[in-house]
């Protein structure tokens, strides 16, 4: 699971009648980002739609790009939909939304991924612009109750179990609190206080629990896990490393510091690595944006704990590791000074609590 999902933010709509059409065209004008697609029969008794993207299979269709979209409208049955889409759908996390209107535009129904996929909040966007009633069935919006899926979303914070999240909603639902261990207190200030006991110590497994921390720790059973964007790596290499060794080197060290992966914002190194491949794949494989600084922006980190005189003479800088580690992380403090191996050093920084995420994750 990464930060960041390979997909684009568009929302594709989908038409197979002359009234849906109608109501896409609608919904395409009214959009900054969608794609308008429709079946190519309907071009043999009407002109389609400036910027329509005729088809000729919808299954075929939609199999290419369902995973391609943050989004989906359908402008046809809900039957039909499921139908198209059940072979389709992975998990809540890596589904996109899905909302169907009908052939009159009477209904827009947040079909799925109504909470991290954002269906409810789309199903009220396309209300708006076509005049449909959004019919939303989530059981904590219907019963004004907050979800943790969305506490989640709208707080940046990567949801490592979400098997757990149904556990969680069902306590709240049930008028029941969960234990809250919160350190960054990223969750407590978004839930009623009669639904949080909190746990400083953490859960004591008696009850449902919910744990938000950068750290790997033993949890009881019924936790969910959210892991907050808190941590920034600096990384230095060799020209031409491999991105395999940067990687395992990385995953080697989070285990051994007891830290999440899931929790690592962003990566950081010098201007000069801007074009090594081993790196920008590594960015690609873990979702995450590359930081390059320059020299004036290295050097004027005065918290390094490890200069180096063979990196100043090479590049004209006393650290890279820790220094960009550090500016990645808002001049957060350094949590693992630079650490050595083979062809690869790296370090790790922590945020300030001023500066930890208060947006949703890129992707979810």
């Amino acid at each position: 699971m990464t930060r960041e999902q390979n997909r684009t933010k568009k929302v594709a709509i989908w038409a197979i009648t002359p009234g849906g059409v109608g109501l896409g065209e609608r919904l395409f004008n009214g959009m900054d980002l969608a794609d308008f697609f429709v079946s190519d029969k309907l071009s043999l008794t009407r002109e389609l739609p400036t910027g329509a993207r005729p088809f000729k299979s919808l299954s075929r269709a939609l199999g290419e790009g369902f995973h391609a979209y943050s989004a989906h409208i359908f402008l046809f049955s809900t039957g039909i939909a499921v139908r198209m889409i059940a072979p389709l759908l992975r998990s809540k996390l890596e589904d996109p939304a899905v909302v169907v209107v009908d052939d009159r535009g009477l209904n827009a129904i947040s079909l799925v991924s109504g909470h991290l996929g954002g269906a409810n909040e789309l199903a009220l966007g396309v209300g708006k612009l076509v005049g449909a009633r959004p019919v939303i069935t989530t059981a904590t919006d219907v019963n004004q109750l907050p979800s943790i899926d969305m506490v989640a979303k709208e707080n940046g914070l990567l949801i490592e179990n979400p098997e757990m999240i149904k556990t969680i909603n069902m306590a709240f639902l049930q008028g029941r609190a969960v234990e809250l261990q919160d350190p960054f207190d990223l969750v407590v200030p978004h839930l009623p206080e009669r639904f949080v006991i909190s746990r400083a110590a953490g859960p004591t497994g008696t009850r449902p629990a919910v744990v938000c921390t950068d750290r790997v720790v033993d949890l009881p059973r019924e936790t969910l896990v959210l892991r907050p964007g808190t941590l920034a790596v600096g990384i230095g290499c060799n020209r031409g490393t491999a991105m395999e060794e940067i990687h395992g080197f990385l995953t080697n060290l989070f285990r051994d510091r007891g830290l999440s992966p899931g929790s690592i914002a962003l990566l950081a190194t010098t201007d000069v690595k801007a074009d090594e491949a081993g790196l920008l794949a590594l960015g690609e494989k873990l979702g995450l944006d590359i930081r390059f600084y320059d020299k004036p922006s290295l050097n004027s980190v005065t918290t390094i704990q490890n200069p180096s005189r063979v990196v100043e003479k090479h590049l004209g800088v006393k650290s890279v590791c820790e220094a960009a580690a550090i500016l990645a992380a808002n001049n957060g403090k350094l949590i693992v000074p630079k650490q050595k191996q083979g062809n690869v050093t790296l370090a790790v920084a922590r945020k300030p609590a001023g500066y930890l995420s208060s947006g949703p994750v890129p992707g979810m």
